[in-house]
């Protein structure tokens, strides 16, 4: 996969004619009176490219387009790309790629630029799903405000616990793990003691500056360096992590 840095990572081209885009919508064709001959419909930018014989890249619009020139007829409705190479990793994508528990990799945003299920939702714009082994790995990404596309973040959901479970790749820390995370995200202010109280997560992973972790009956994930307790996201996010002192 591409990245800002440069180079290439994991992902391989899909080749010409694999993305997928929606071209701009067409004008009914329409007669002036006296005039039998119809208009014909506005050039969509999928058929300028083609005709340019430059099919297998679409176009984006620059921030900064040139002066006097004309933006990339791209707007944030026409579905993203289907290439994994053309995109970028933002800062913040980076930083989800490194911390524990996360269970997202380049290889699992490759997969999921791919070959997963596009949807739009009204708060992150485009994503994408991809279900492997009981979970559910989300893909964020956008290609209208940036020069090149870019994967904004990423996460992963339980799909299926008991698919989860039987899979090869997931243990039931790893399976309970997706499911607090996913669960003190989905509403960072209210608390979820019921949502945590079954879980057993014994791999401490990260939220904020607090690495976390719980066990069967507790209604609180409990930070492993400061000892904090915590219900809701809000409350671990809000809170700075001061370790305790050897000792105590």
């Amino acid at each position: 996969m591409a990245s800002r840095q440069g180079g290439s990572g994991d992902a391989e081209p899909l080749g010409p004619g694999s993305t997928e885009r929606r071209t701009a919508s067409t004008t009914a064709a329409a007669s002036r009176q006296g005039d039998a001959r119809p208009r014909s419909p506005p050039e969509s930018p999928a058929r300028r490219r083609a005709r340019a014989g430059r099919t297998d890249r679409p176009e984006y619009r620059s921030v900064d387009p040139p002066h006097g020139g004309e933006a990339a007829a791209r707007t944030p409705e026409d579905p993203p790309v289907r290439d994994p190479s053309l995109y970028a990793l933002t800062d913040h994508f980076r930083e989800r790629l490194e911390q524990p528990g996360r269970y997202v990799s380049t290889r699992t945003v490759s997969d999921a630029i791919r070959g997963g299920q596009l949807r739009w939702n009204n708060t992150d714009g485009w994503r994408f799903a991809l279900v492997e082994g009981g979970v559910r790995f989300v893909v964020v990404v956008s290609d209208t405000e940036t020069n090149s596309p870019v994967v904004v973040t990423g996460w992963t959901e339980v799909a299926d616990r008991e698919a989860a479970l039987e899979a090869p790749r997931w243990d039931g820390v790893d399976v309970d793990t997706i499911a607090v995370r996913a669960a003190l995200s989905e509403s960072s202010s209210t608390p979820i003691p019921d949502r945590i109280r079954p879980r057993t997560v014994t791999r401490p992973f990260e939220v904020g500056e607090h690495r976390l972790e719980t066990e069967p009956g507790e209604p609180f994930v409990r930070c492993t360096d400061c000892g904090c307790r915590f219900r809701s996201k809000g409350g671990i996010t809000s809170r700075r992590c001061r370790q305790r002192s050897p000792g105590r």
